[in-house]
């Protein structure tokens, strides 16, 4: 997820050259516009089917029934990385995998993603299948805050005043929810923190590692414990993968290609498109999850429980408002230092 503080401006449409002679902005040549033009529709098509595949995730985990949380996320590890080494086979990227592995702070991180994601994947599961998908969206909901947390808390930076405001009117939230559930919504919490500090993780590693690459990596690691919840699950007779007919054994084996193509897409999607927008798209995903919660599982939500929802998405409105204007006055700040130039 991306940190609101932390993200750039839109890119404008003057060359970087900044202003032309006789101090007017030069101008891209009209094919020039087009590709940009071209290329953001395609960044906002990829980012709406990234975020609209995780948004509606809670639907196929549904239909994995009678497949528990261990079972579901273990043929999840598995099968994803039979695809991942497909995925690699016919890239040819098996140097750069082989590189990864021999680099040790490219390596270490992201056996600390692995462990983070697998933490995140078996929350979120357990959430959907056990009727509690509504505390599930909330987790990707407070995500943002989180994220801007750990700036201040990991990374120690200042937060300007509109996301102090919007760090405090989540504490409240997750306040009147915990009167609602009678408990702290643990659930929620434990996806926030996890995917938080994983989306942290990632950052730190940028560039260095490719989507299909960094999966490929925390697939193999996780792999051996995959393996061997299995294996136990099929000794004492709890795994569904072959006994409950083709059609469940091939909606398992299909978590591989559900797990790789939204994130796929997803960085097709980051590649074409300004952290700001993708900022925005973000909320499309747990927004879907809340939909199919209430409209296809039915789960009750009562008015305390709209009332803290409602404190949640306050605060990310003003976190939004924050990263608009000050993507804004970015911009501006640009604009004047290519025109003072």
């Amino acid at each position: 997820m991306p940190t609101p503080d932390r993200s750039p401006a839109p890119a404008t449409l003057s060359t970087p050259g900044g202003a032309a002679p006789g101090g007017s902005q030069s101008r891209r040549p009209p094919s020039a516009l087009k590709a940009v033009d071209t290329d953001t529709t395609a960044g906002i098509i990829f980012g709406i089917g990234a975020y609209g595949l995780w948004g509606l995730m809670p639907l196929y985990f549904f239909v994995l029934q009678p497949a528990g949380a261990v079972e579901i996320v273990a043929n999840r590890v598995l099968w994803s990385l039979l695809f991942c080494a497909l995925l690699i086979t016919v890239t040819r990227s098996w140097r750069v995998l082989g590189a990864a592995f021999r680099n040790r702070r490219l390596i270490v991180p992201l056996i600390i993603a692995a462990v983070l994601i697998a933490v995140n994947w078996l929350t979120y599961v357990y959430g959907v299948t056990t009727g509690q998908a509504v505390e599930a969206s909330l987790g990707y909901f407070i995500n943002p805050l989180v994220s801007v947390l750990l700036g201040v808390v990991v990374l120690k930076e200042r937060l300007r005043p509109l996301q102090w405001a919007a760090v405090g009117i989540g504490f409240i939230a997750v306040g009147v929810l915990t009167v609602s559930y009678g408990k702290p919504p643990w659930i929620a919490l434990t996806l926030a923190l996890s995917f938080g500090l994983y989306g942290f993780v990632k950052k730190r590693v940028g560039p260095r590692a490719d989507a299909i690459t960094s999966l490929t990596v925390e697939t193999i690691v996780l792999a051996p414990v995959a393996a061997a919840a299995m294996t136990v699950l099929a000794l004492t007779g709890a795994a569904t993968l072959v006994a409950h007919g083709a059609g469940h054994f091939w909606l398992l084996a299909a978590s591989g290609i559900i797990t790789a193509v939204p994130l796929l897409f997803f960085g097709a999607s980051a590649r074409r498109l300004p952290m700001t927008t993708i900022g925005l798209l973000q909320y499309f995903a747990p927004v879907l999850q809340f939909i199919v919660a209430l409209a296809v599982f039915h789960e009750p939500m009562t008015t305390d429980r709209w009332i803290g929802f409602g404190v949640v998405w306050l605060a990310l409105l003003v976190l939004t408002m924050d990263m608009l204007l000050t993507t804004r006055k970015n911009s501006v700040n640009r604009k004047l230092a290519r025109a003072a130039a």
